[in-house]
């Protein structure tokens, strides 16, 4: 039987702290929050693997560094409130739940979303709102967040999704490509401006693709 306990601070100390994962608020987040949890039974023994792991459909649970990375890359801060896209069975989330106020979880799969909600149930994580719909629509009705995590890789991040994000506000996620690069995006003066700040071999995300020119 896998002891997860163990493999949680093997993946701290083997993946997250030599990759510059730094924040001691999200670390000890990581090292209380069970990943495996918010995977299905067949999954579970690869929750800790330095590899993102696949849940069918195109989507994945994000690789523990990249997501890591990214989190630690908003700053979030107490009285944040977040939106996380793409949020799948719900990890990125709650670990985001930990460090913000409030998080709104926008995912289009309702399986995924299922397993997410009841998991958060489990787990008594009360801070999470659940909404099912588009991706890139993200979630208007609560905007602005302070910040926004965008779970997965995108070819361009959607002007819906930028203009959710509050003034001084971050948001990060991977731009796919050759390779995939993680960028964090700030606004100001309702402006905002993105900066890469490592390479990600993210898979993309479905229904984030631009739309396909027309050919005669």
């Amino acid at each position: 039987m896998t002891d997860f306990a163990l493999a949680r601070r093997n993946m701290i100390d083997g993946q997250l702290r030599p990759n510059r994962v730094t924040n001691s608020a999200l670390l000890a987040a990581i090292a209380d929050l069970p990943r495996e949890r918010f995977l299905p039974d067949s999954l579970k023994s690869v929750a800790y693997a330095d590899d993102d792991v696949p849940l069918g459909s195109g989507r994945f649970l994000m690789e523990p560094m990249v997501l890591a990375r990214l989190i630690q890359s908003l700053q979030p801060l107490p009285e944040d409130k977040a939106l996380v896209v793409a949020s799948g069975r719900g990890y990125g989330a709650a670990l985001l739940a930990r460090l913000v106020k409030t998080v709104v979880a926008v995912e289009s799969d309702a399986v995924l979303a299922g397993s997410a909600s009841r998991t958060m149930k489990e787990l008594n994580i009360g801070n999470v709102e659940q909404v099912a719909g588009s991706l890139a629509a993200g979630a208007p009705a609560g905007a602005p967040y302070d910040v926004i995590l965008v779970e997965g890789a995108v070819r361009e991040i959607p002007p819906a999704i930028l203009a959710q994000l509050a003034d001084g506000g971050r948001l990060a996620t991977v731009i796919a490509g050759a390779p995939g690069v993680a960028h964090l995006v700030v606004k100001e003066g309702g402006i905002a401006s993105g900066r890469p700040i490592f390479d990600a071999g993210t898979p993309a995300l479905p229904g984030f693709l631009p739309p396909q020119p027309f050919v005669f």
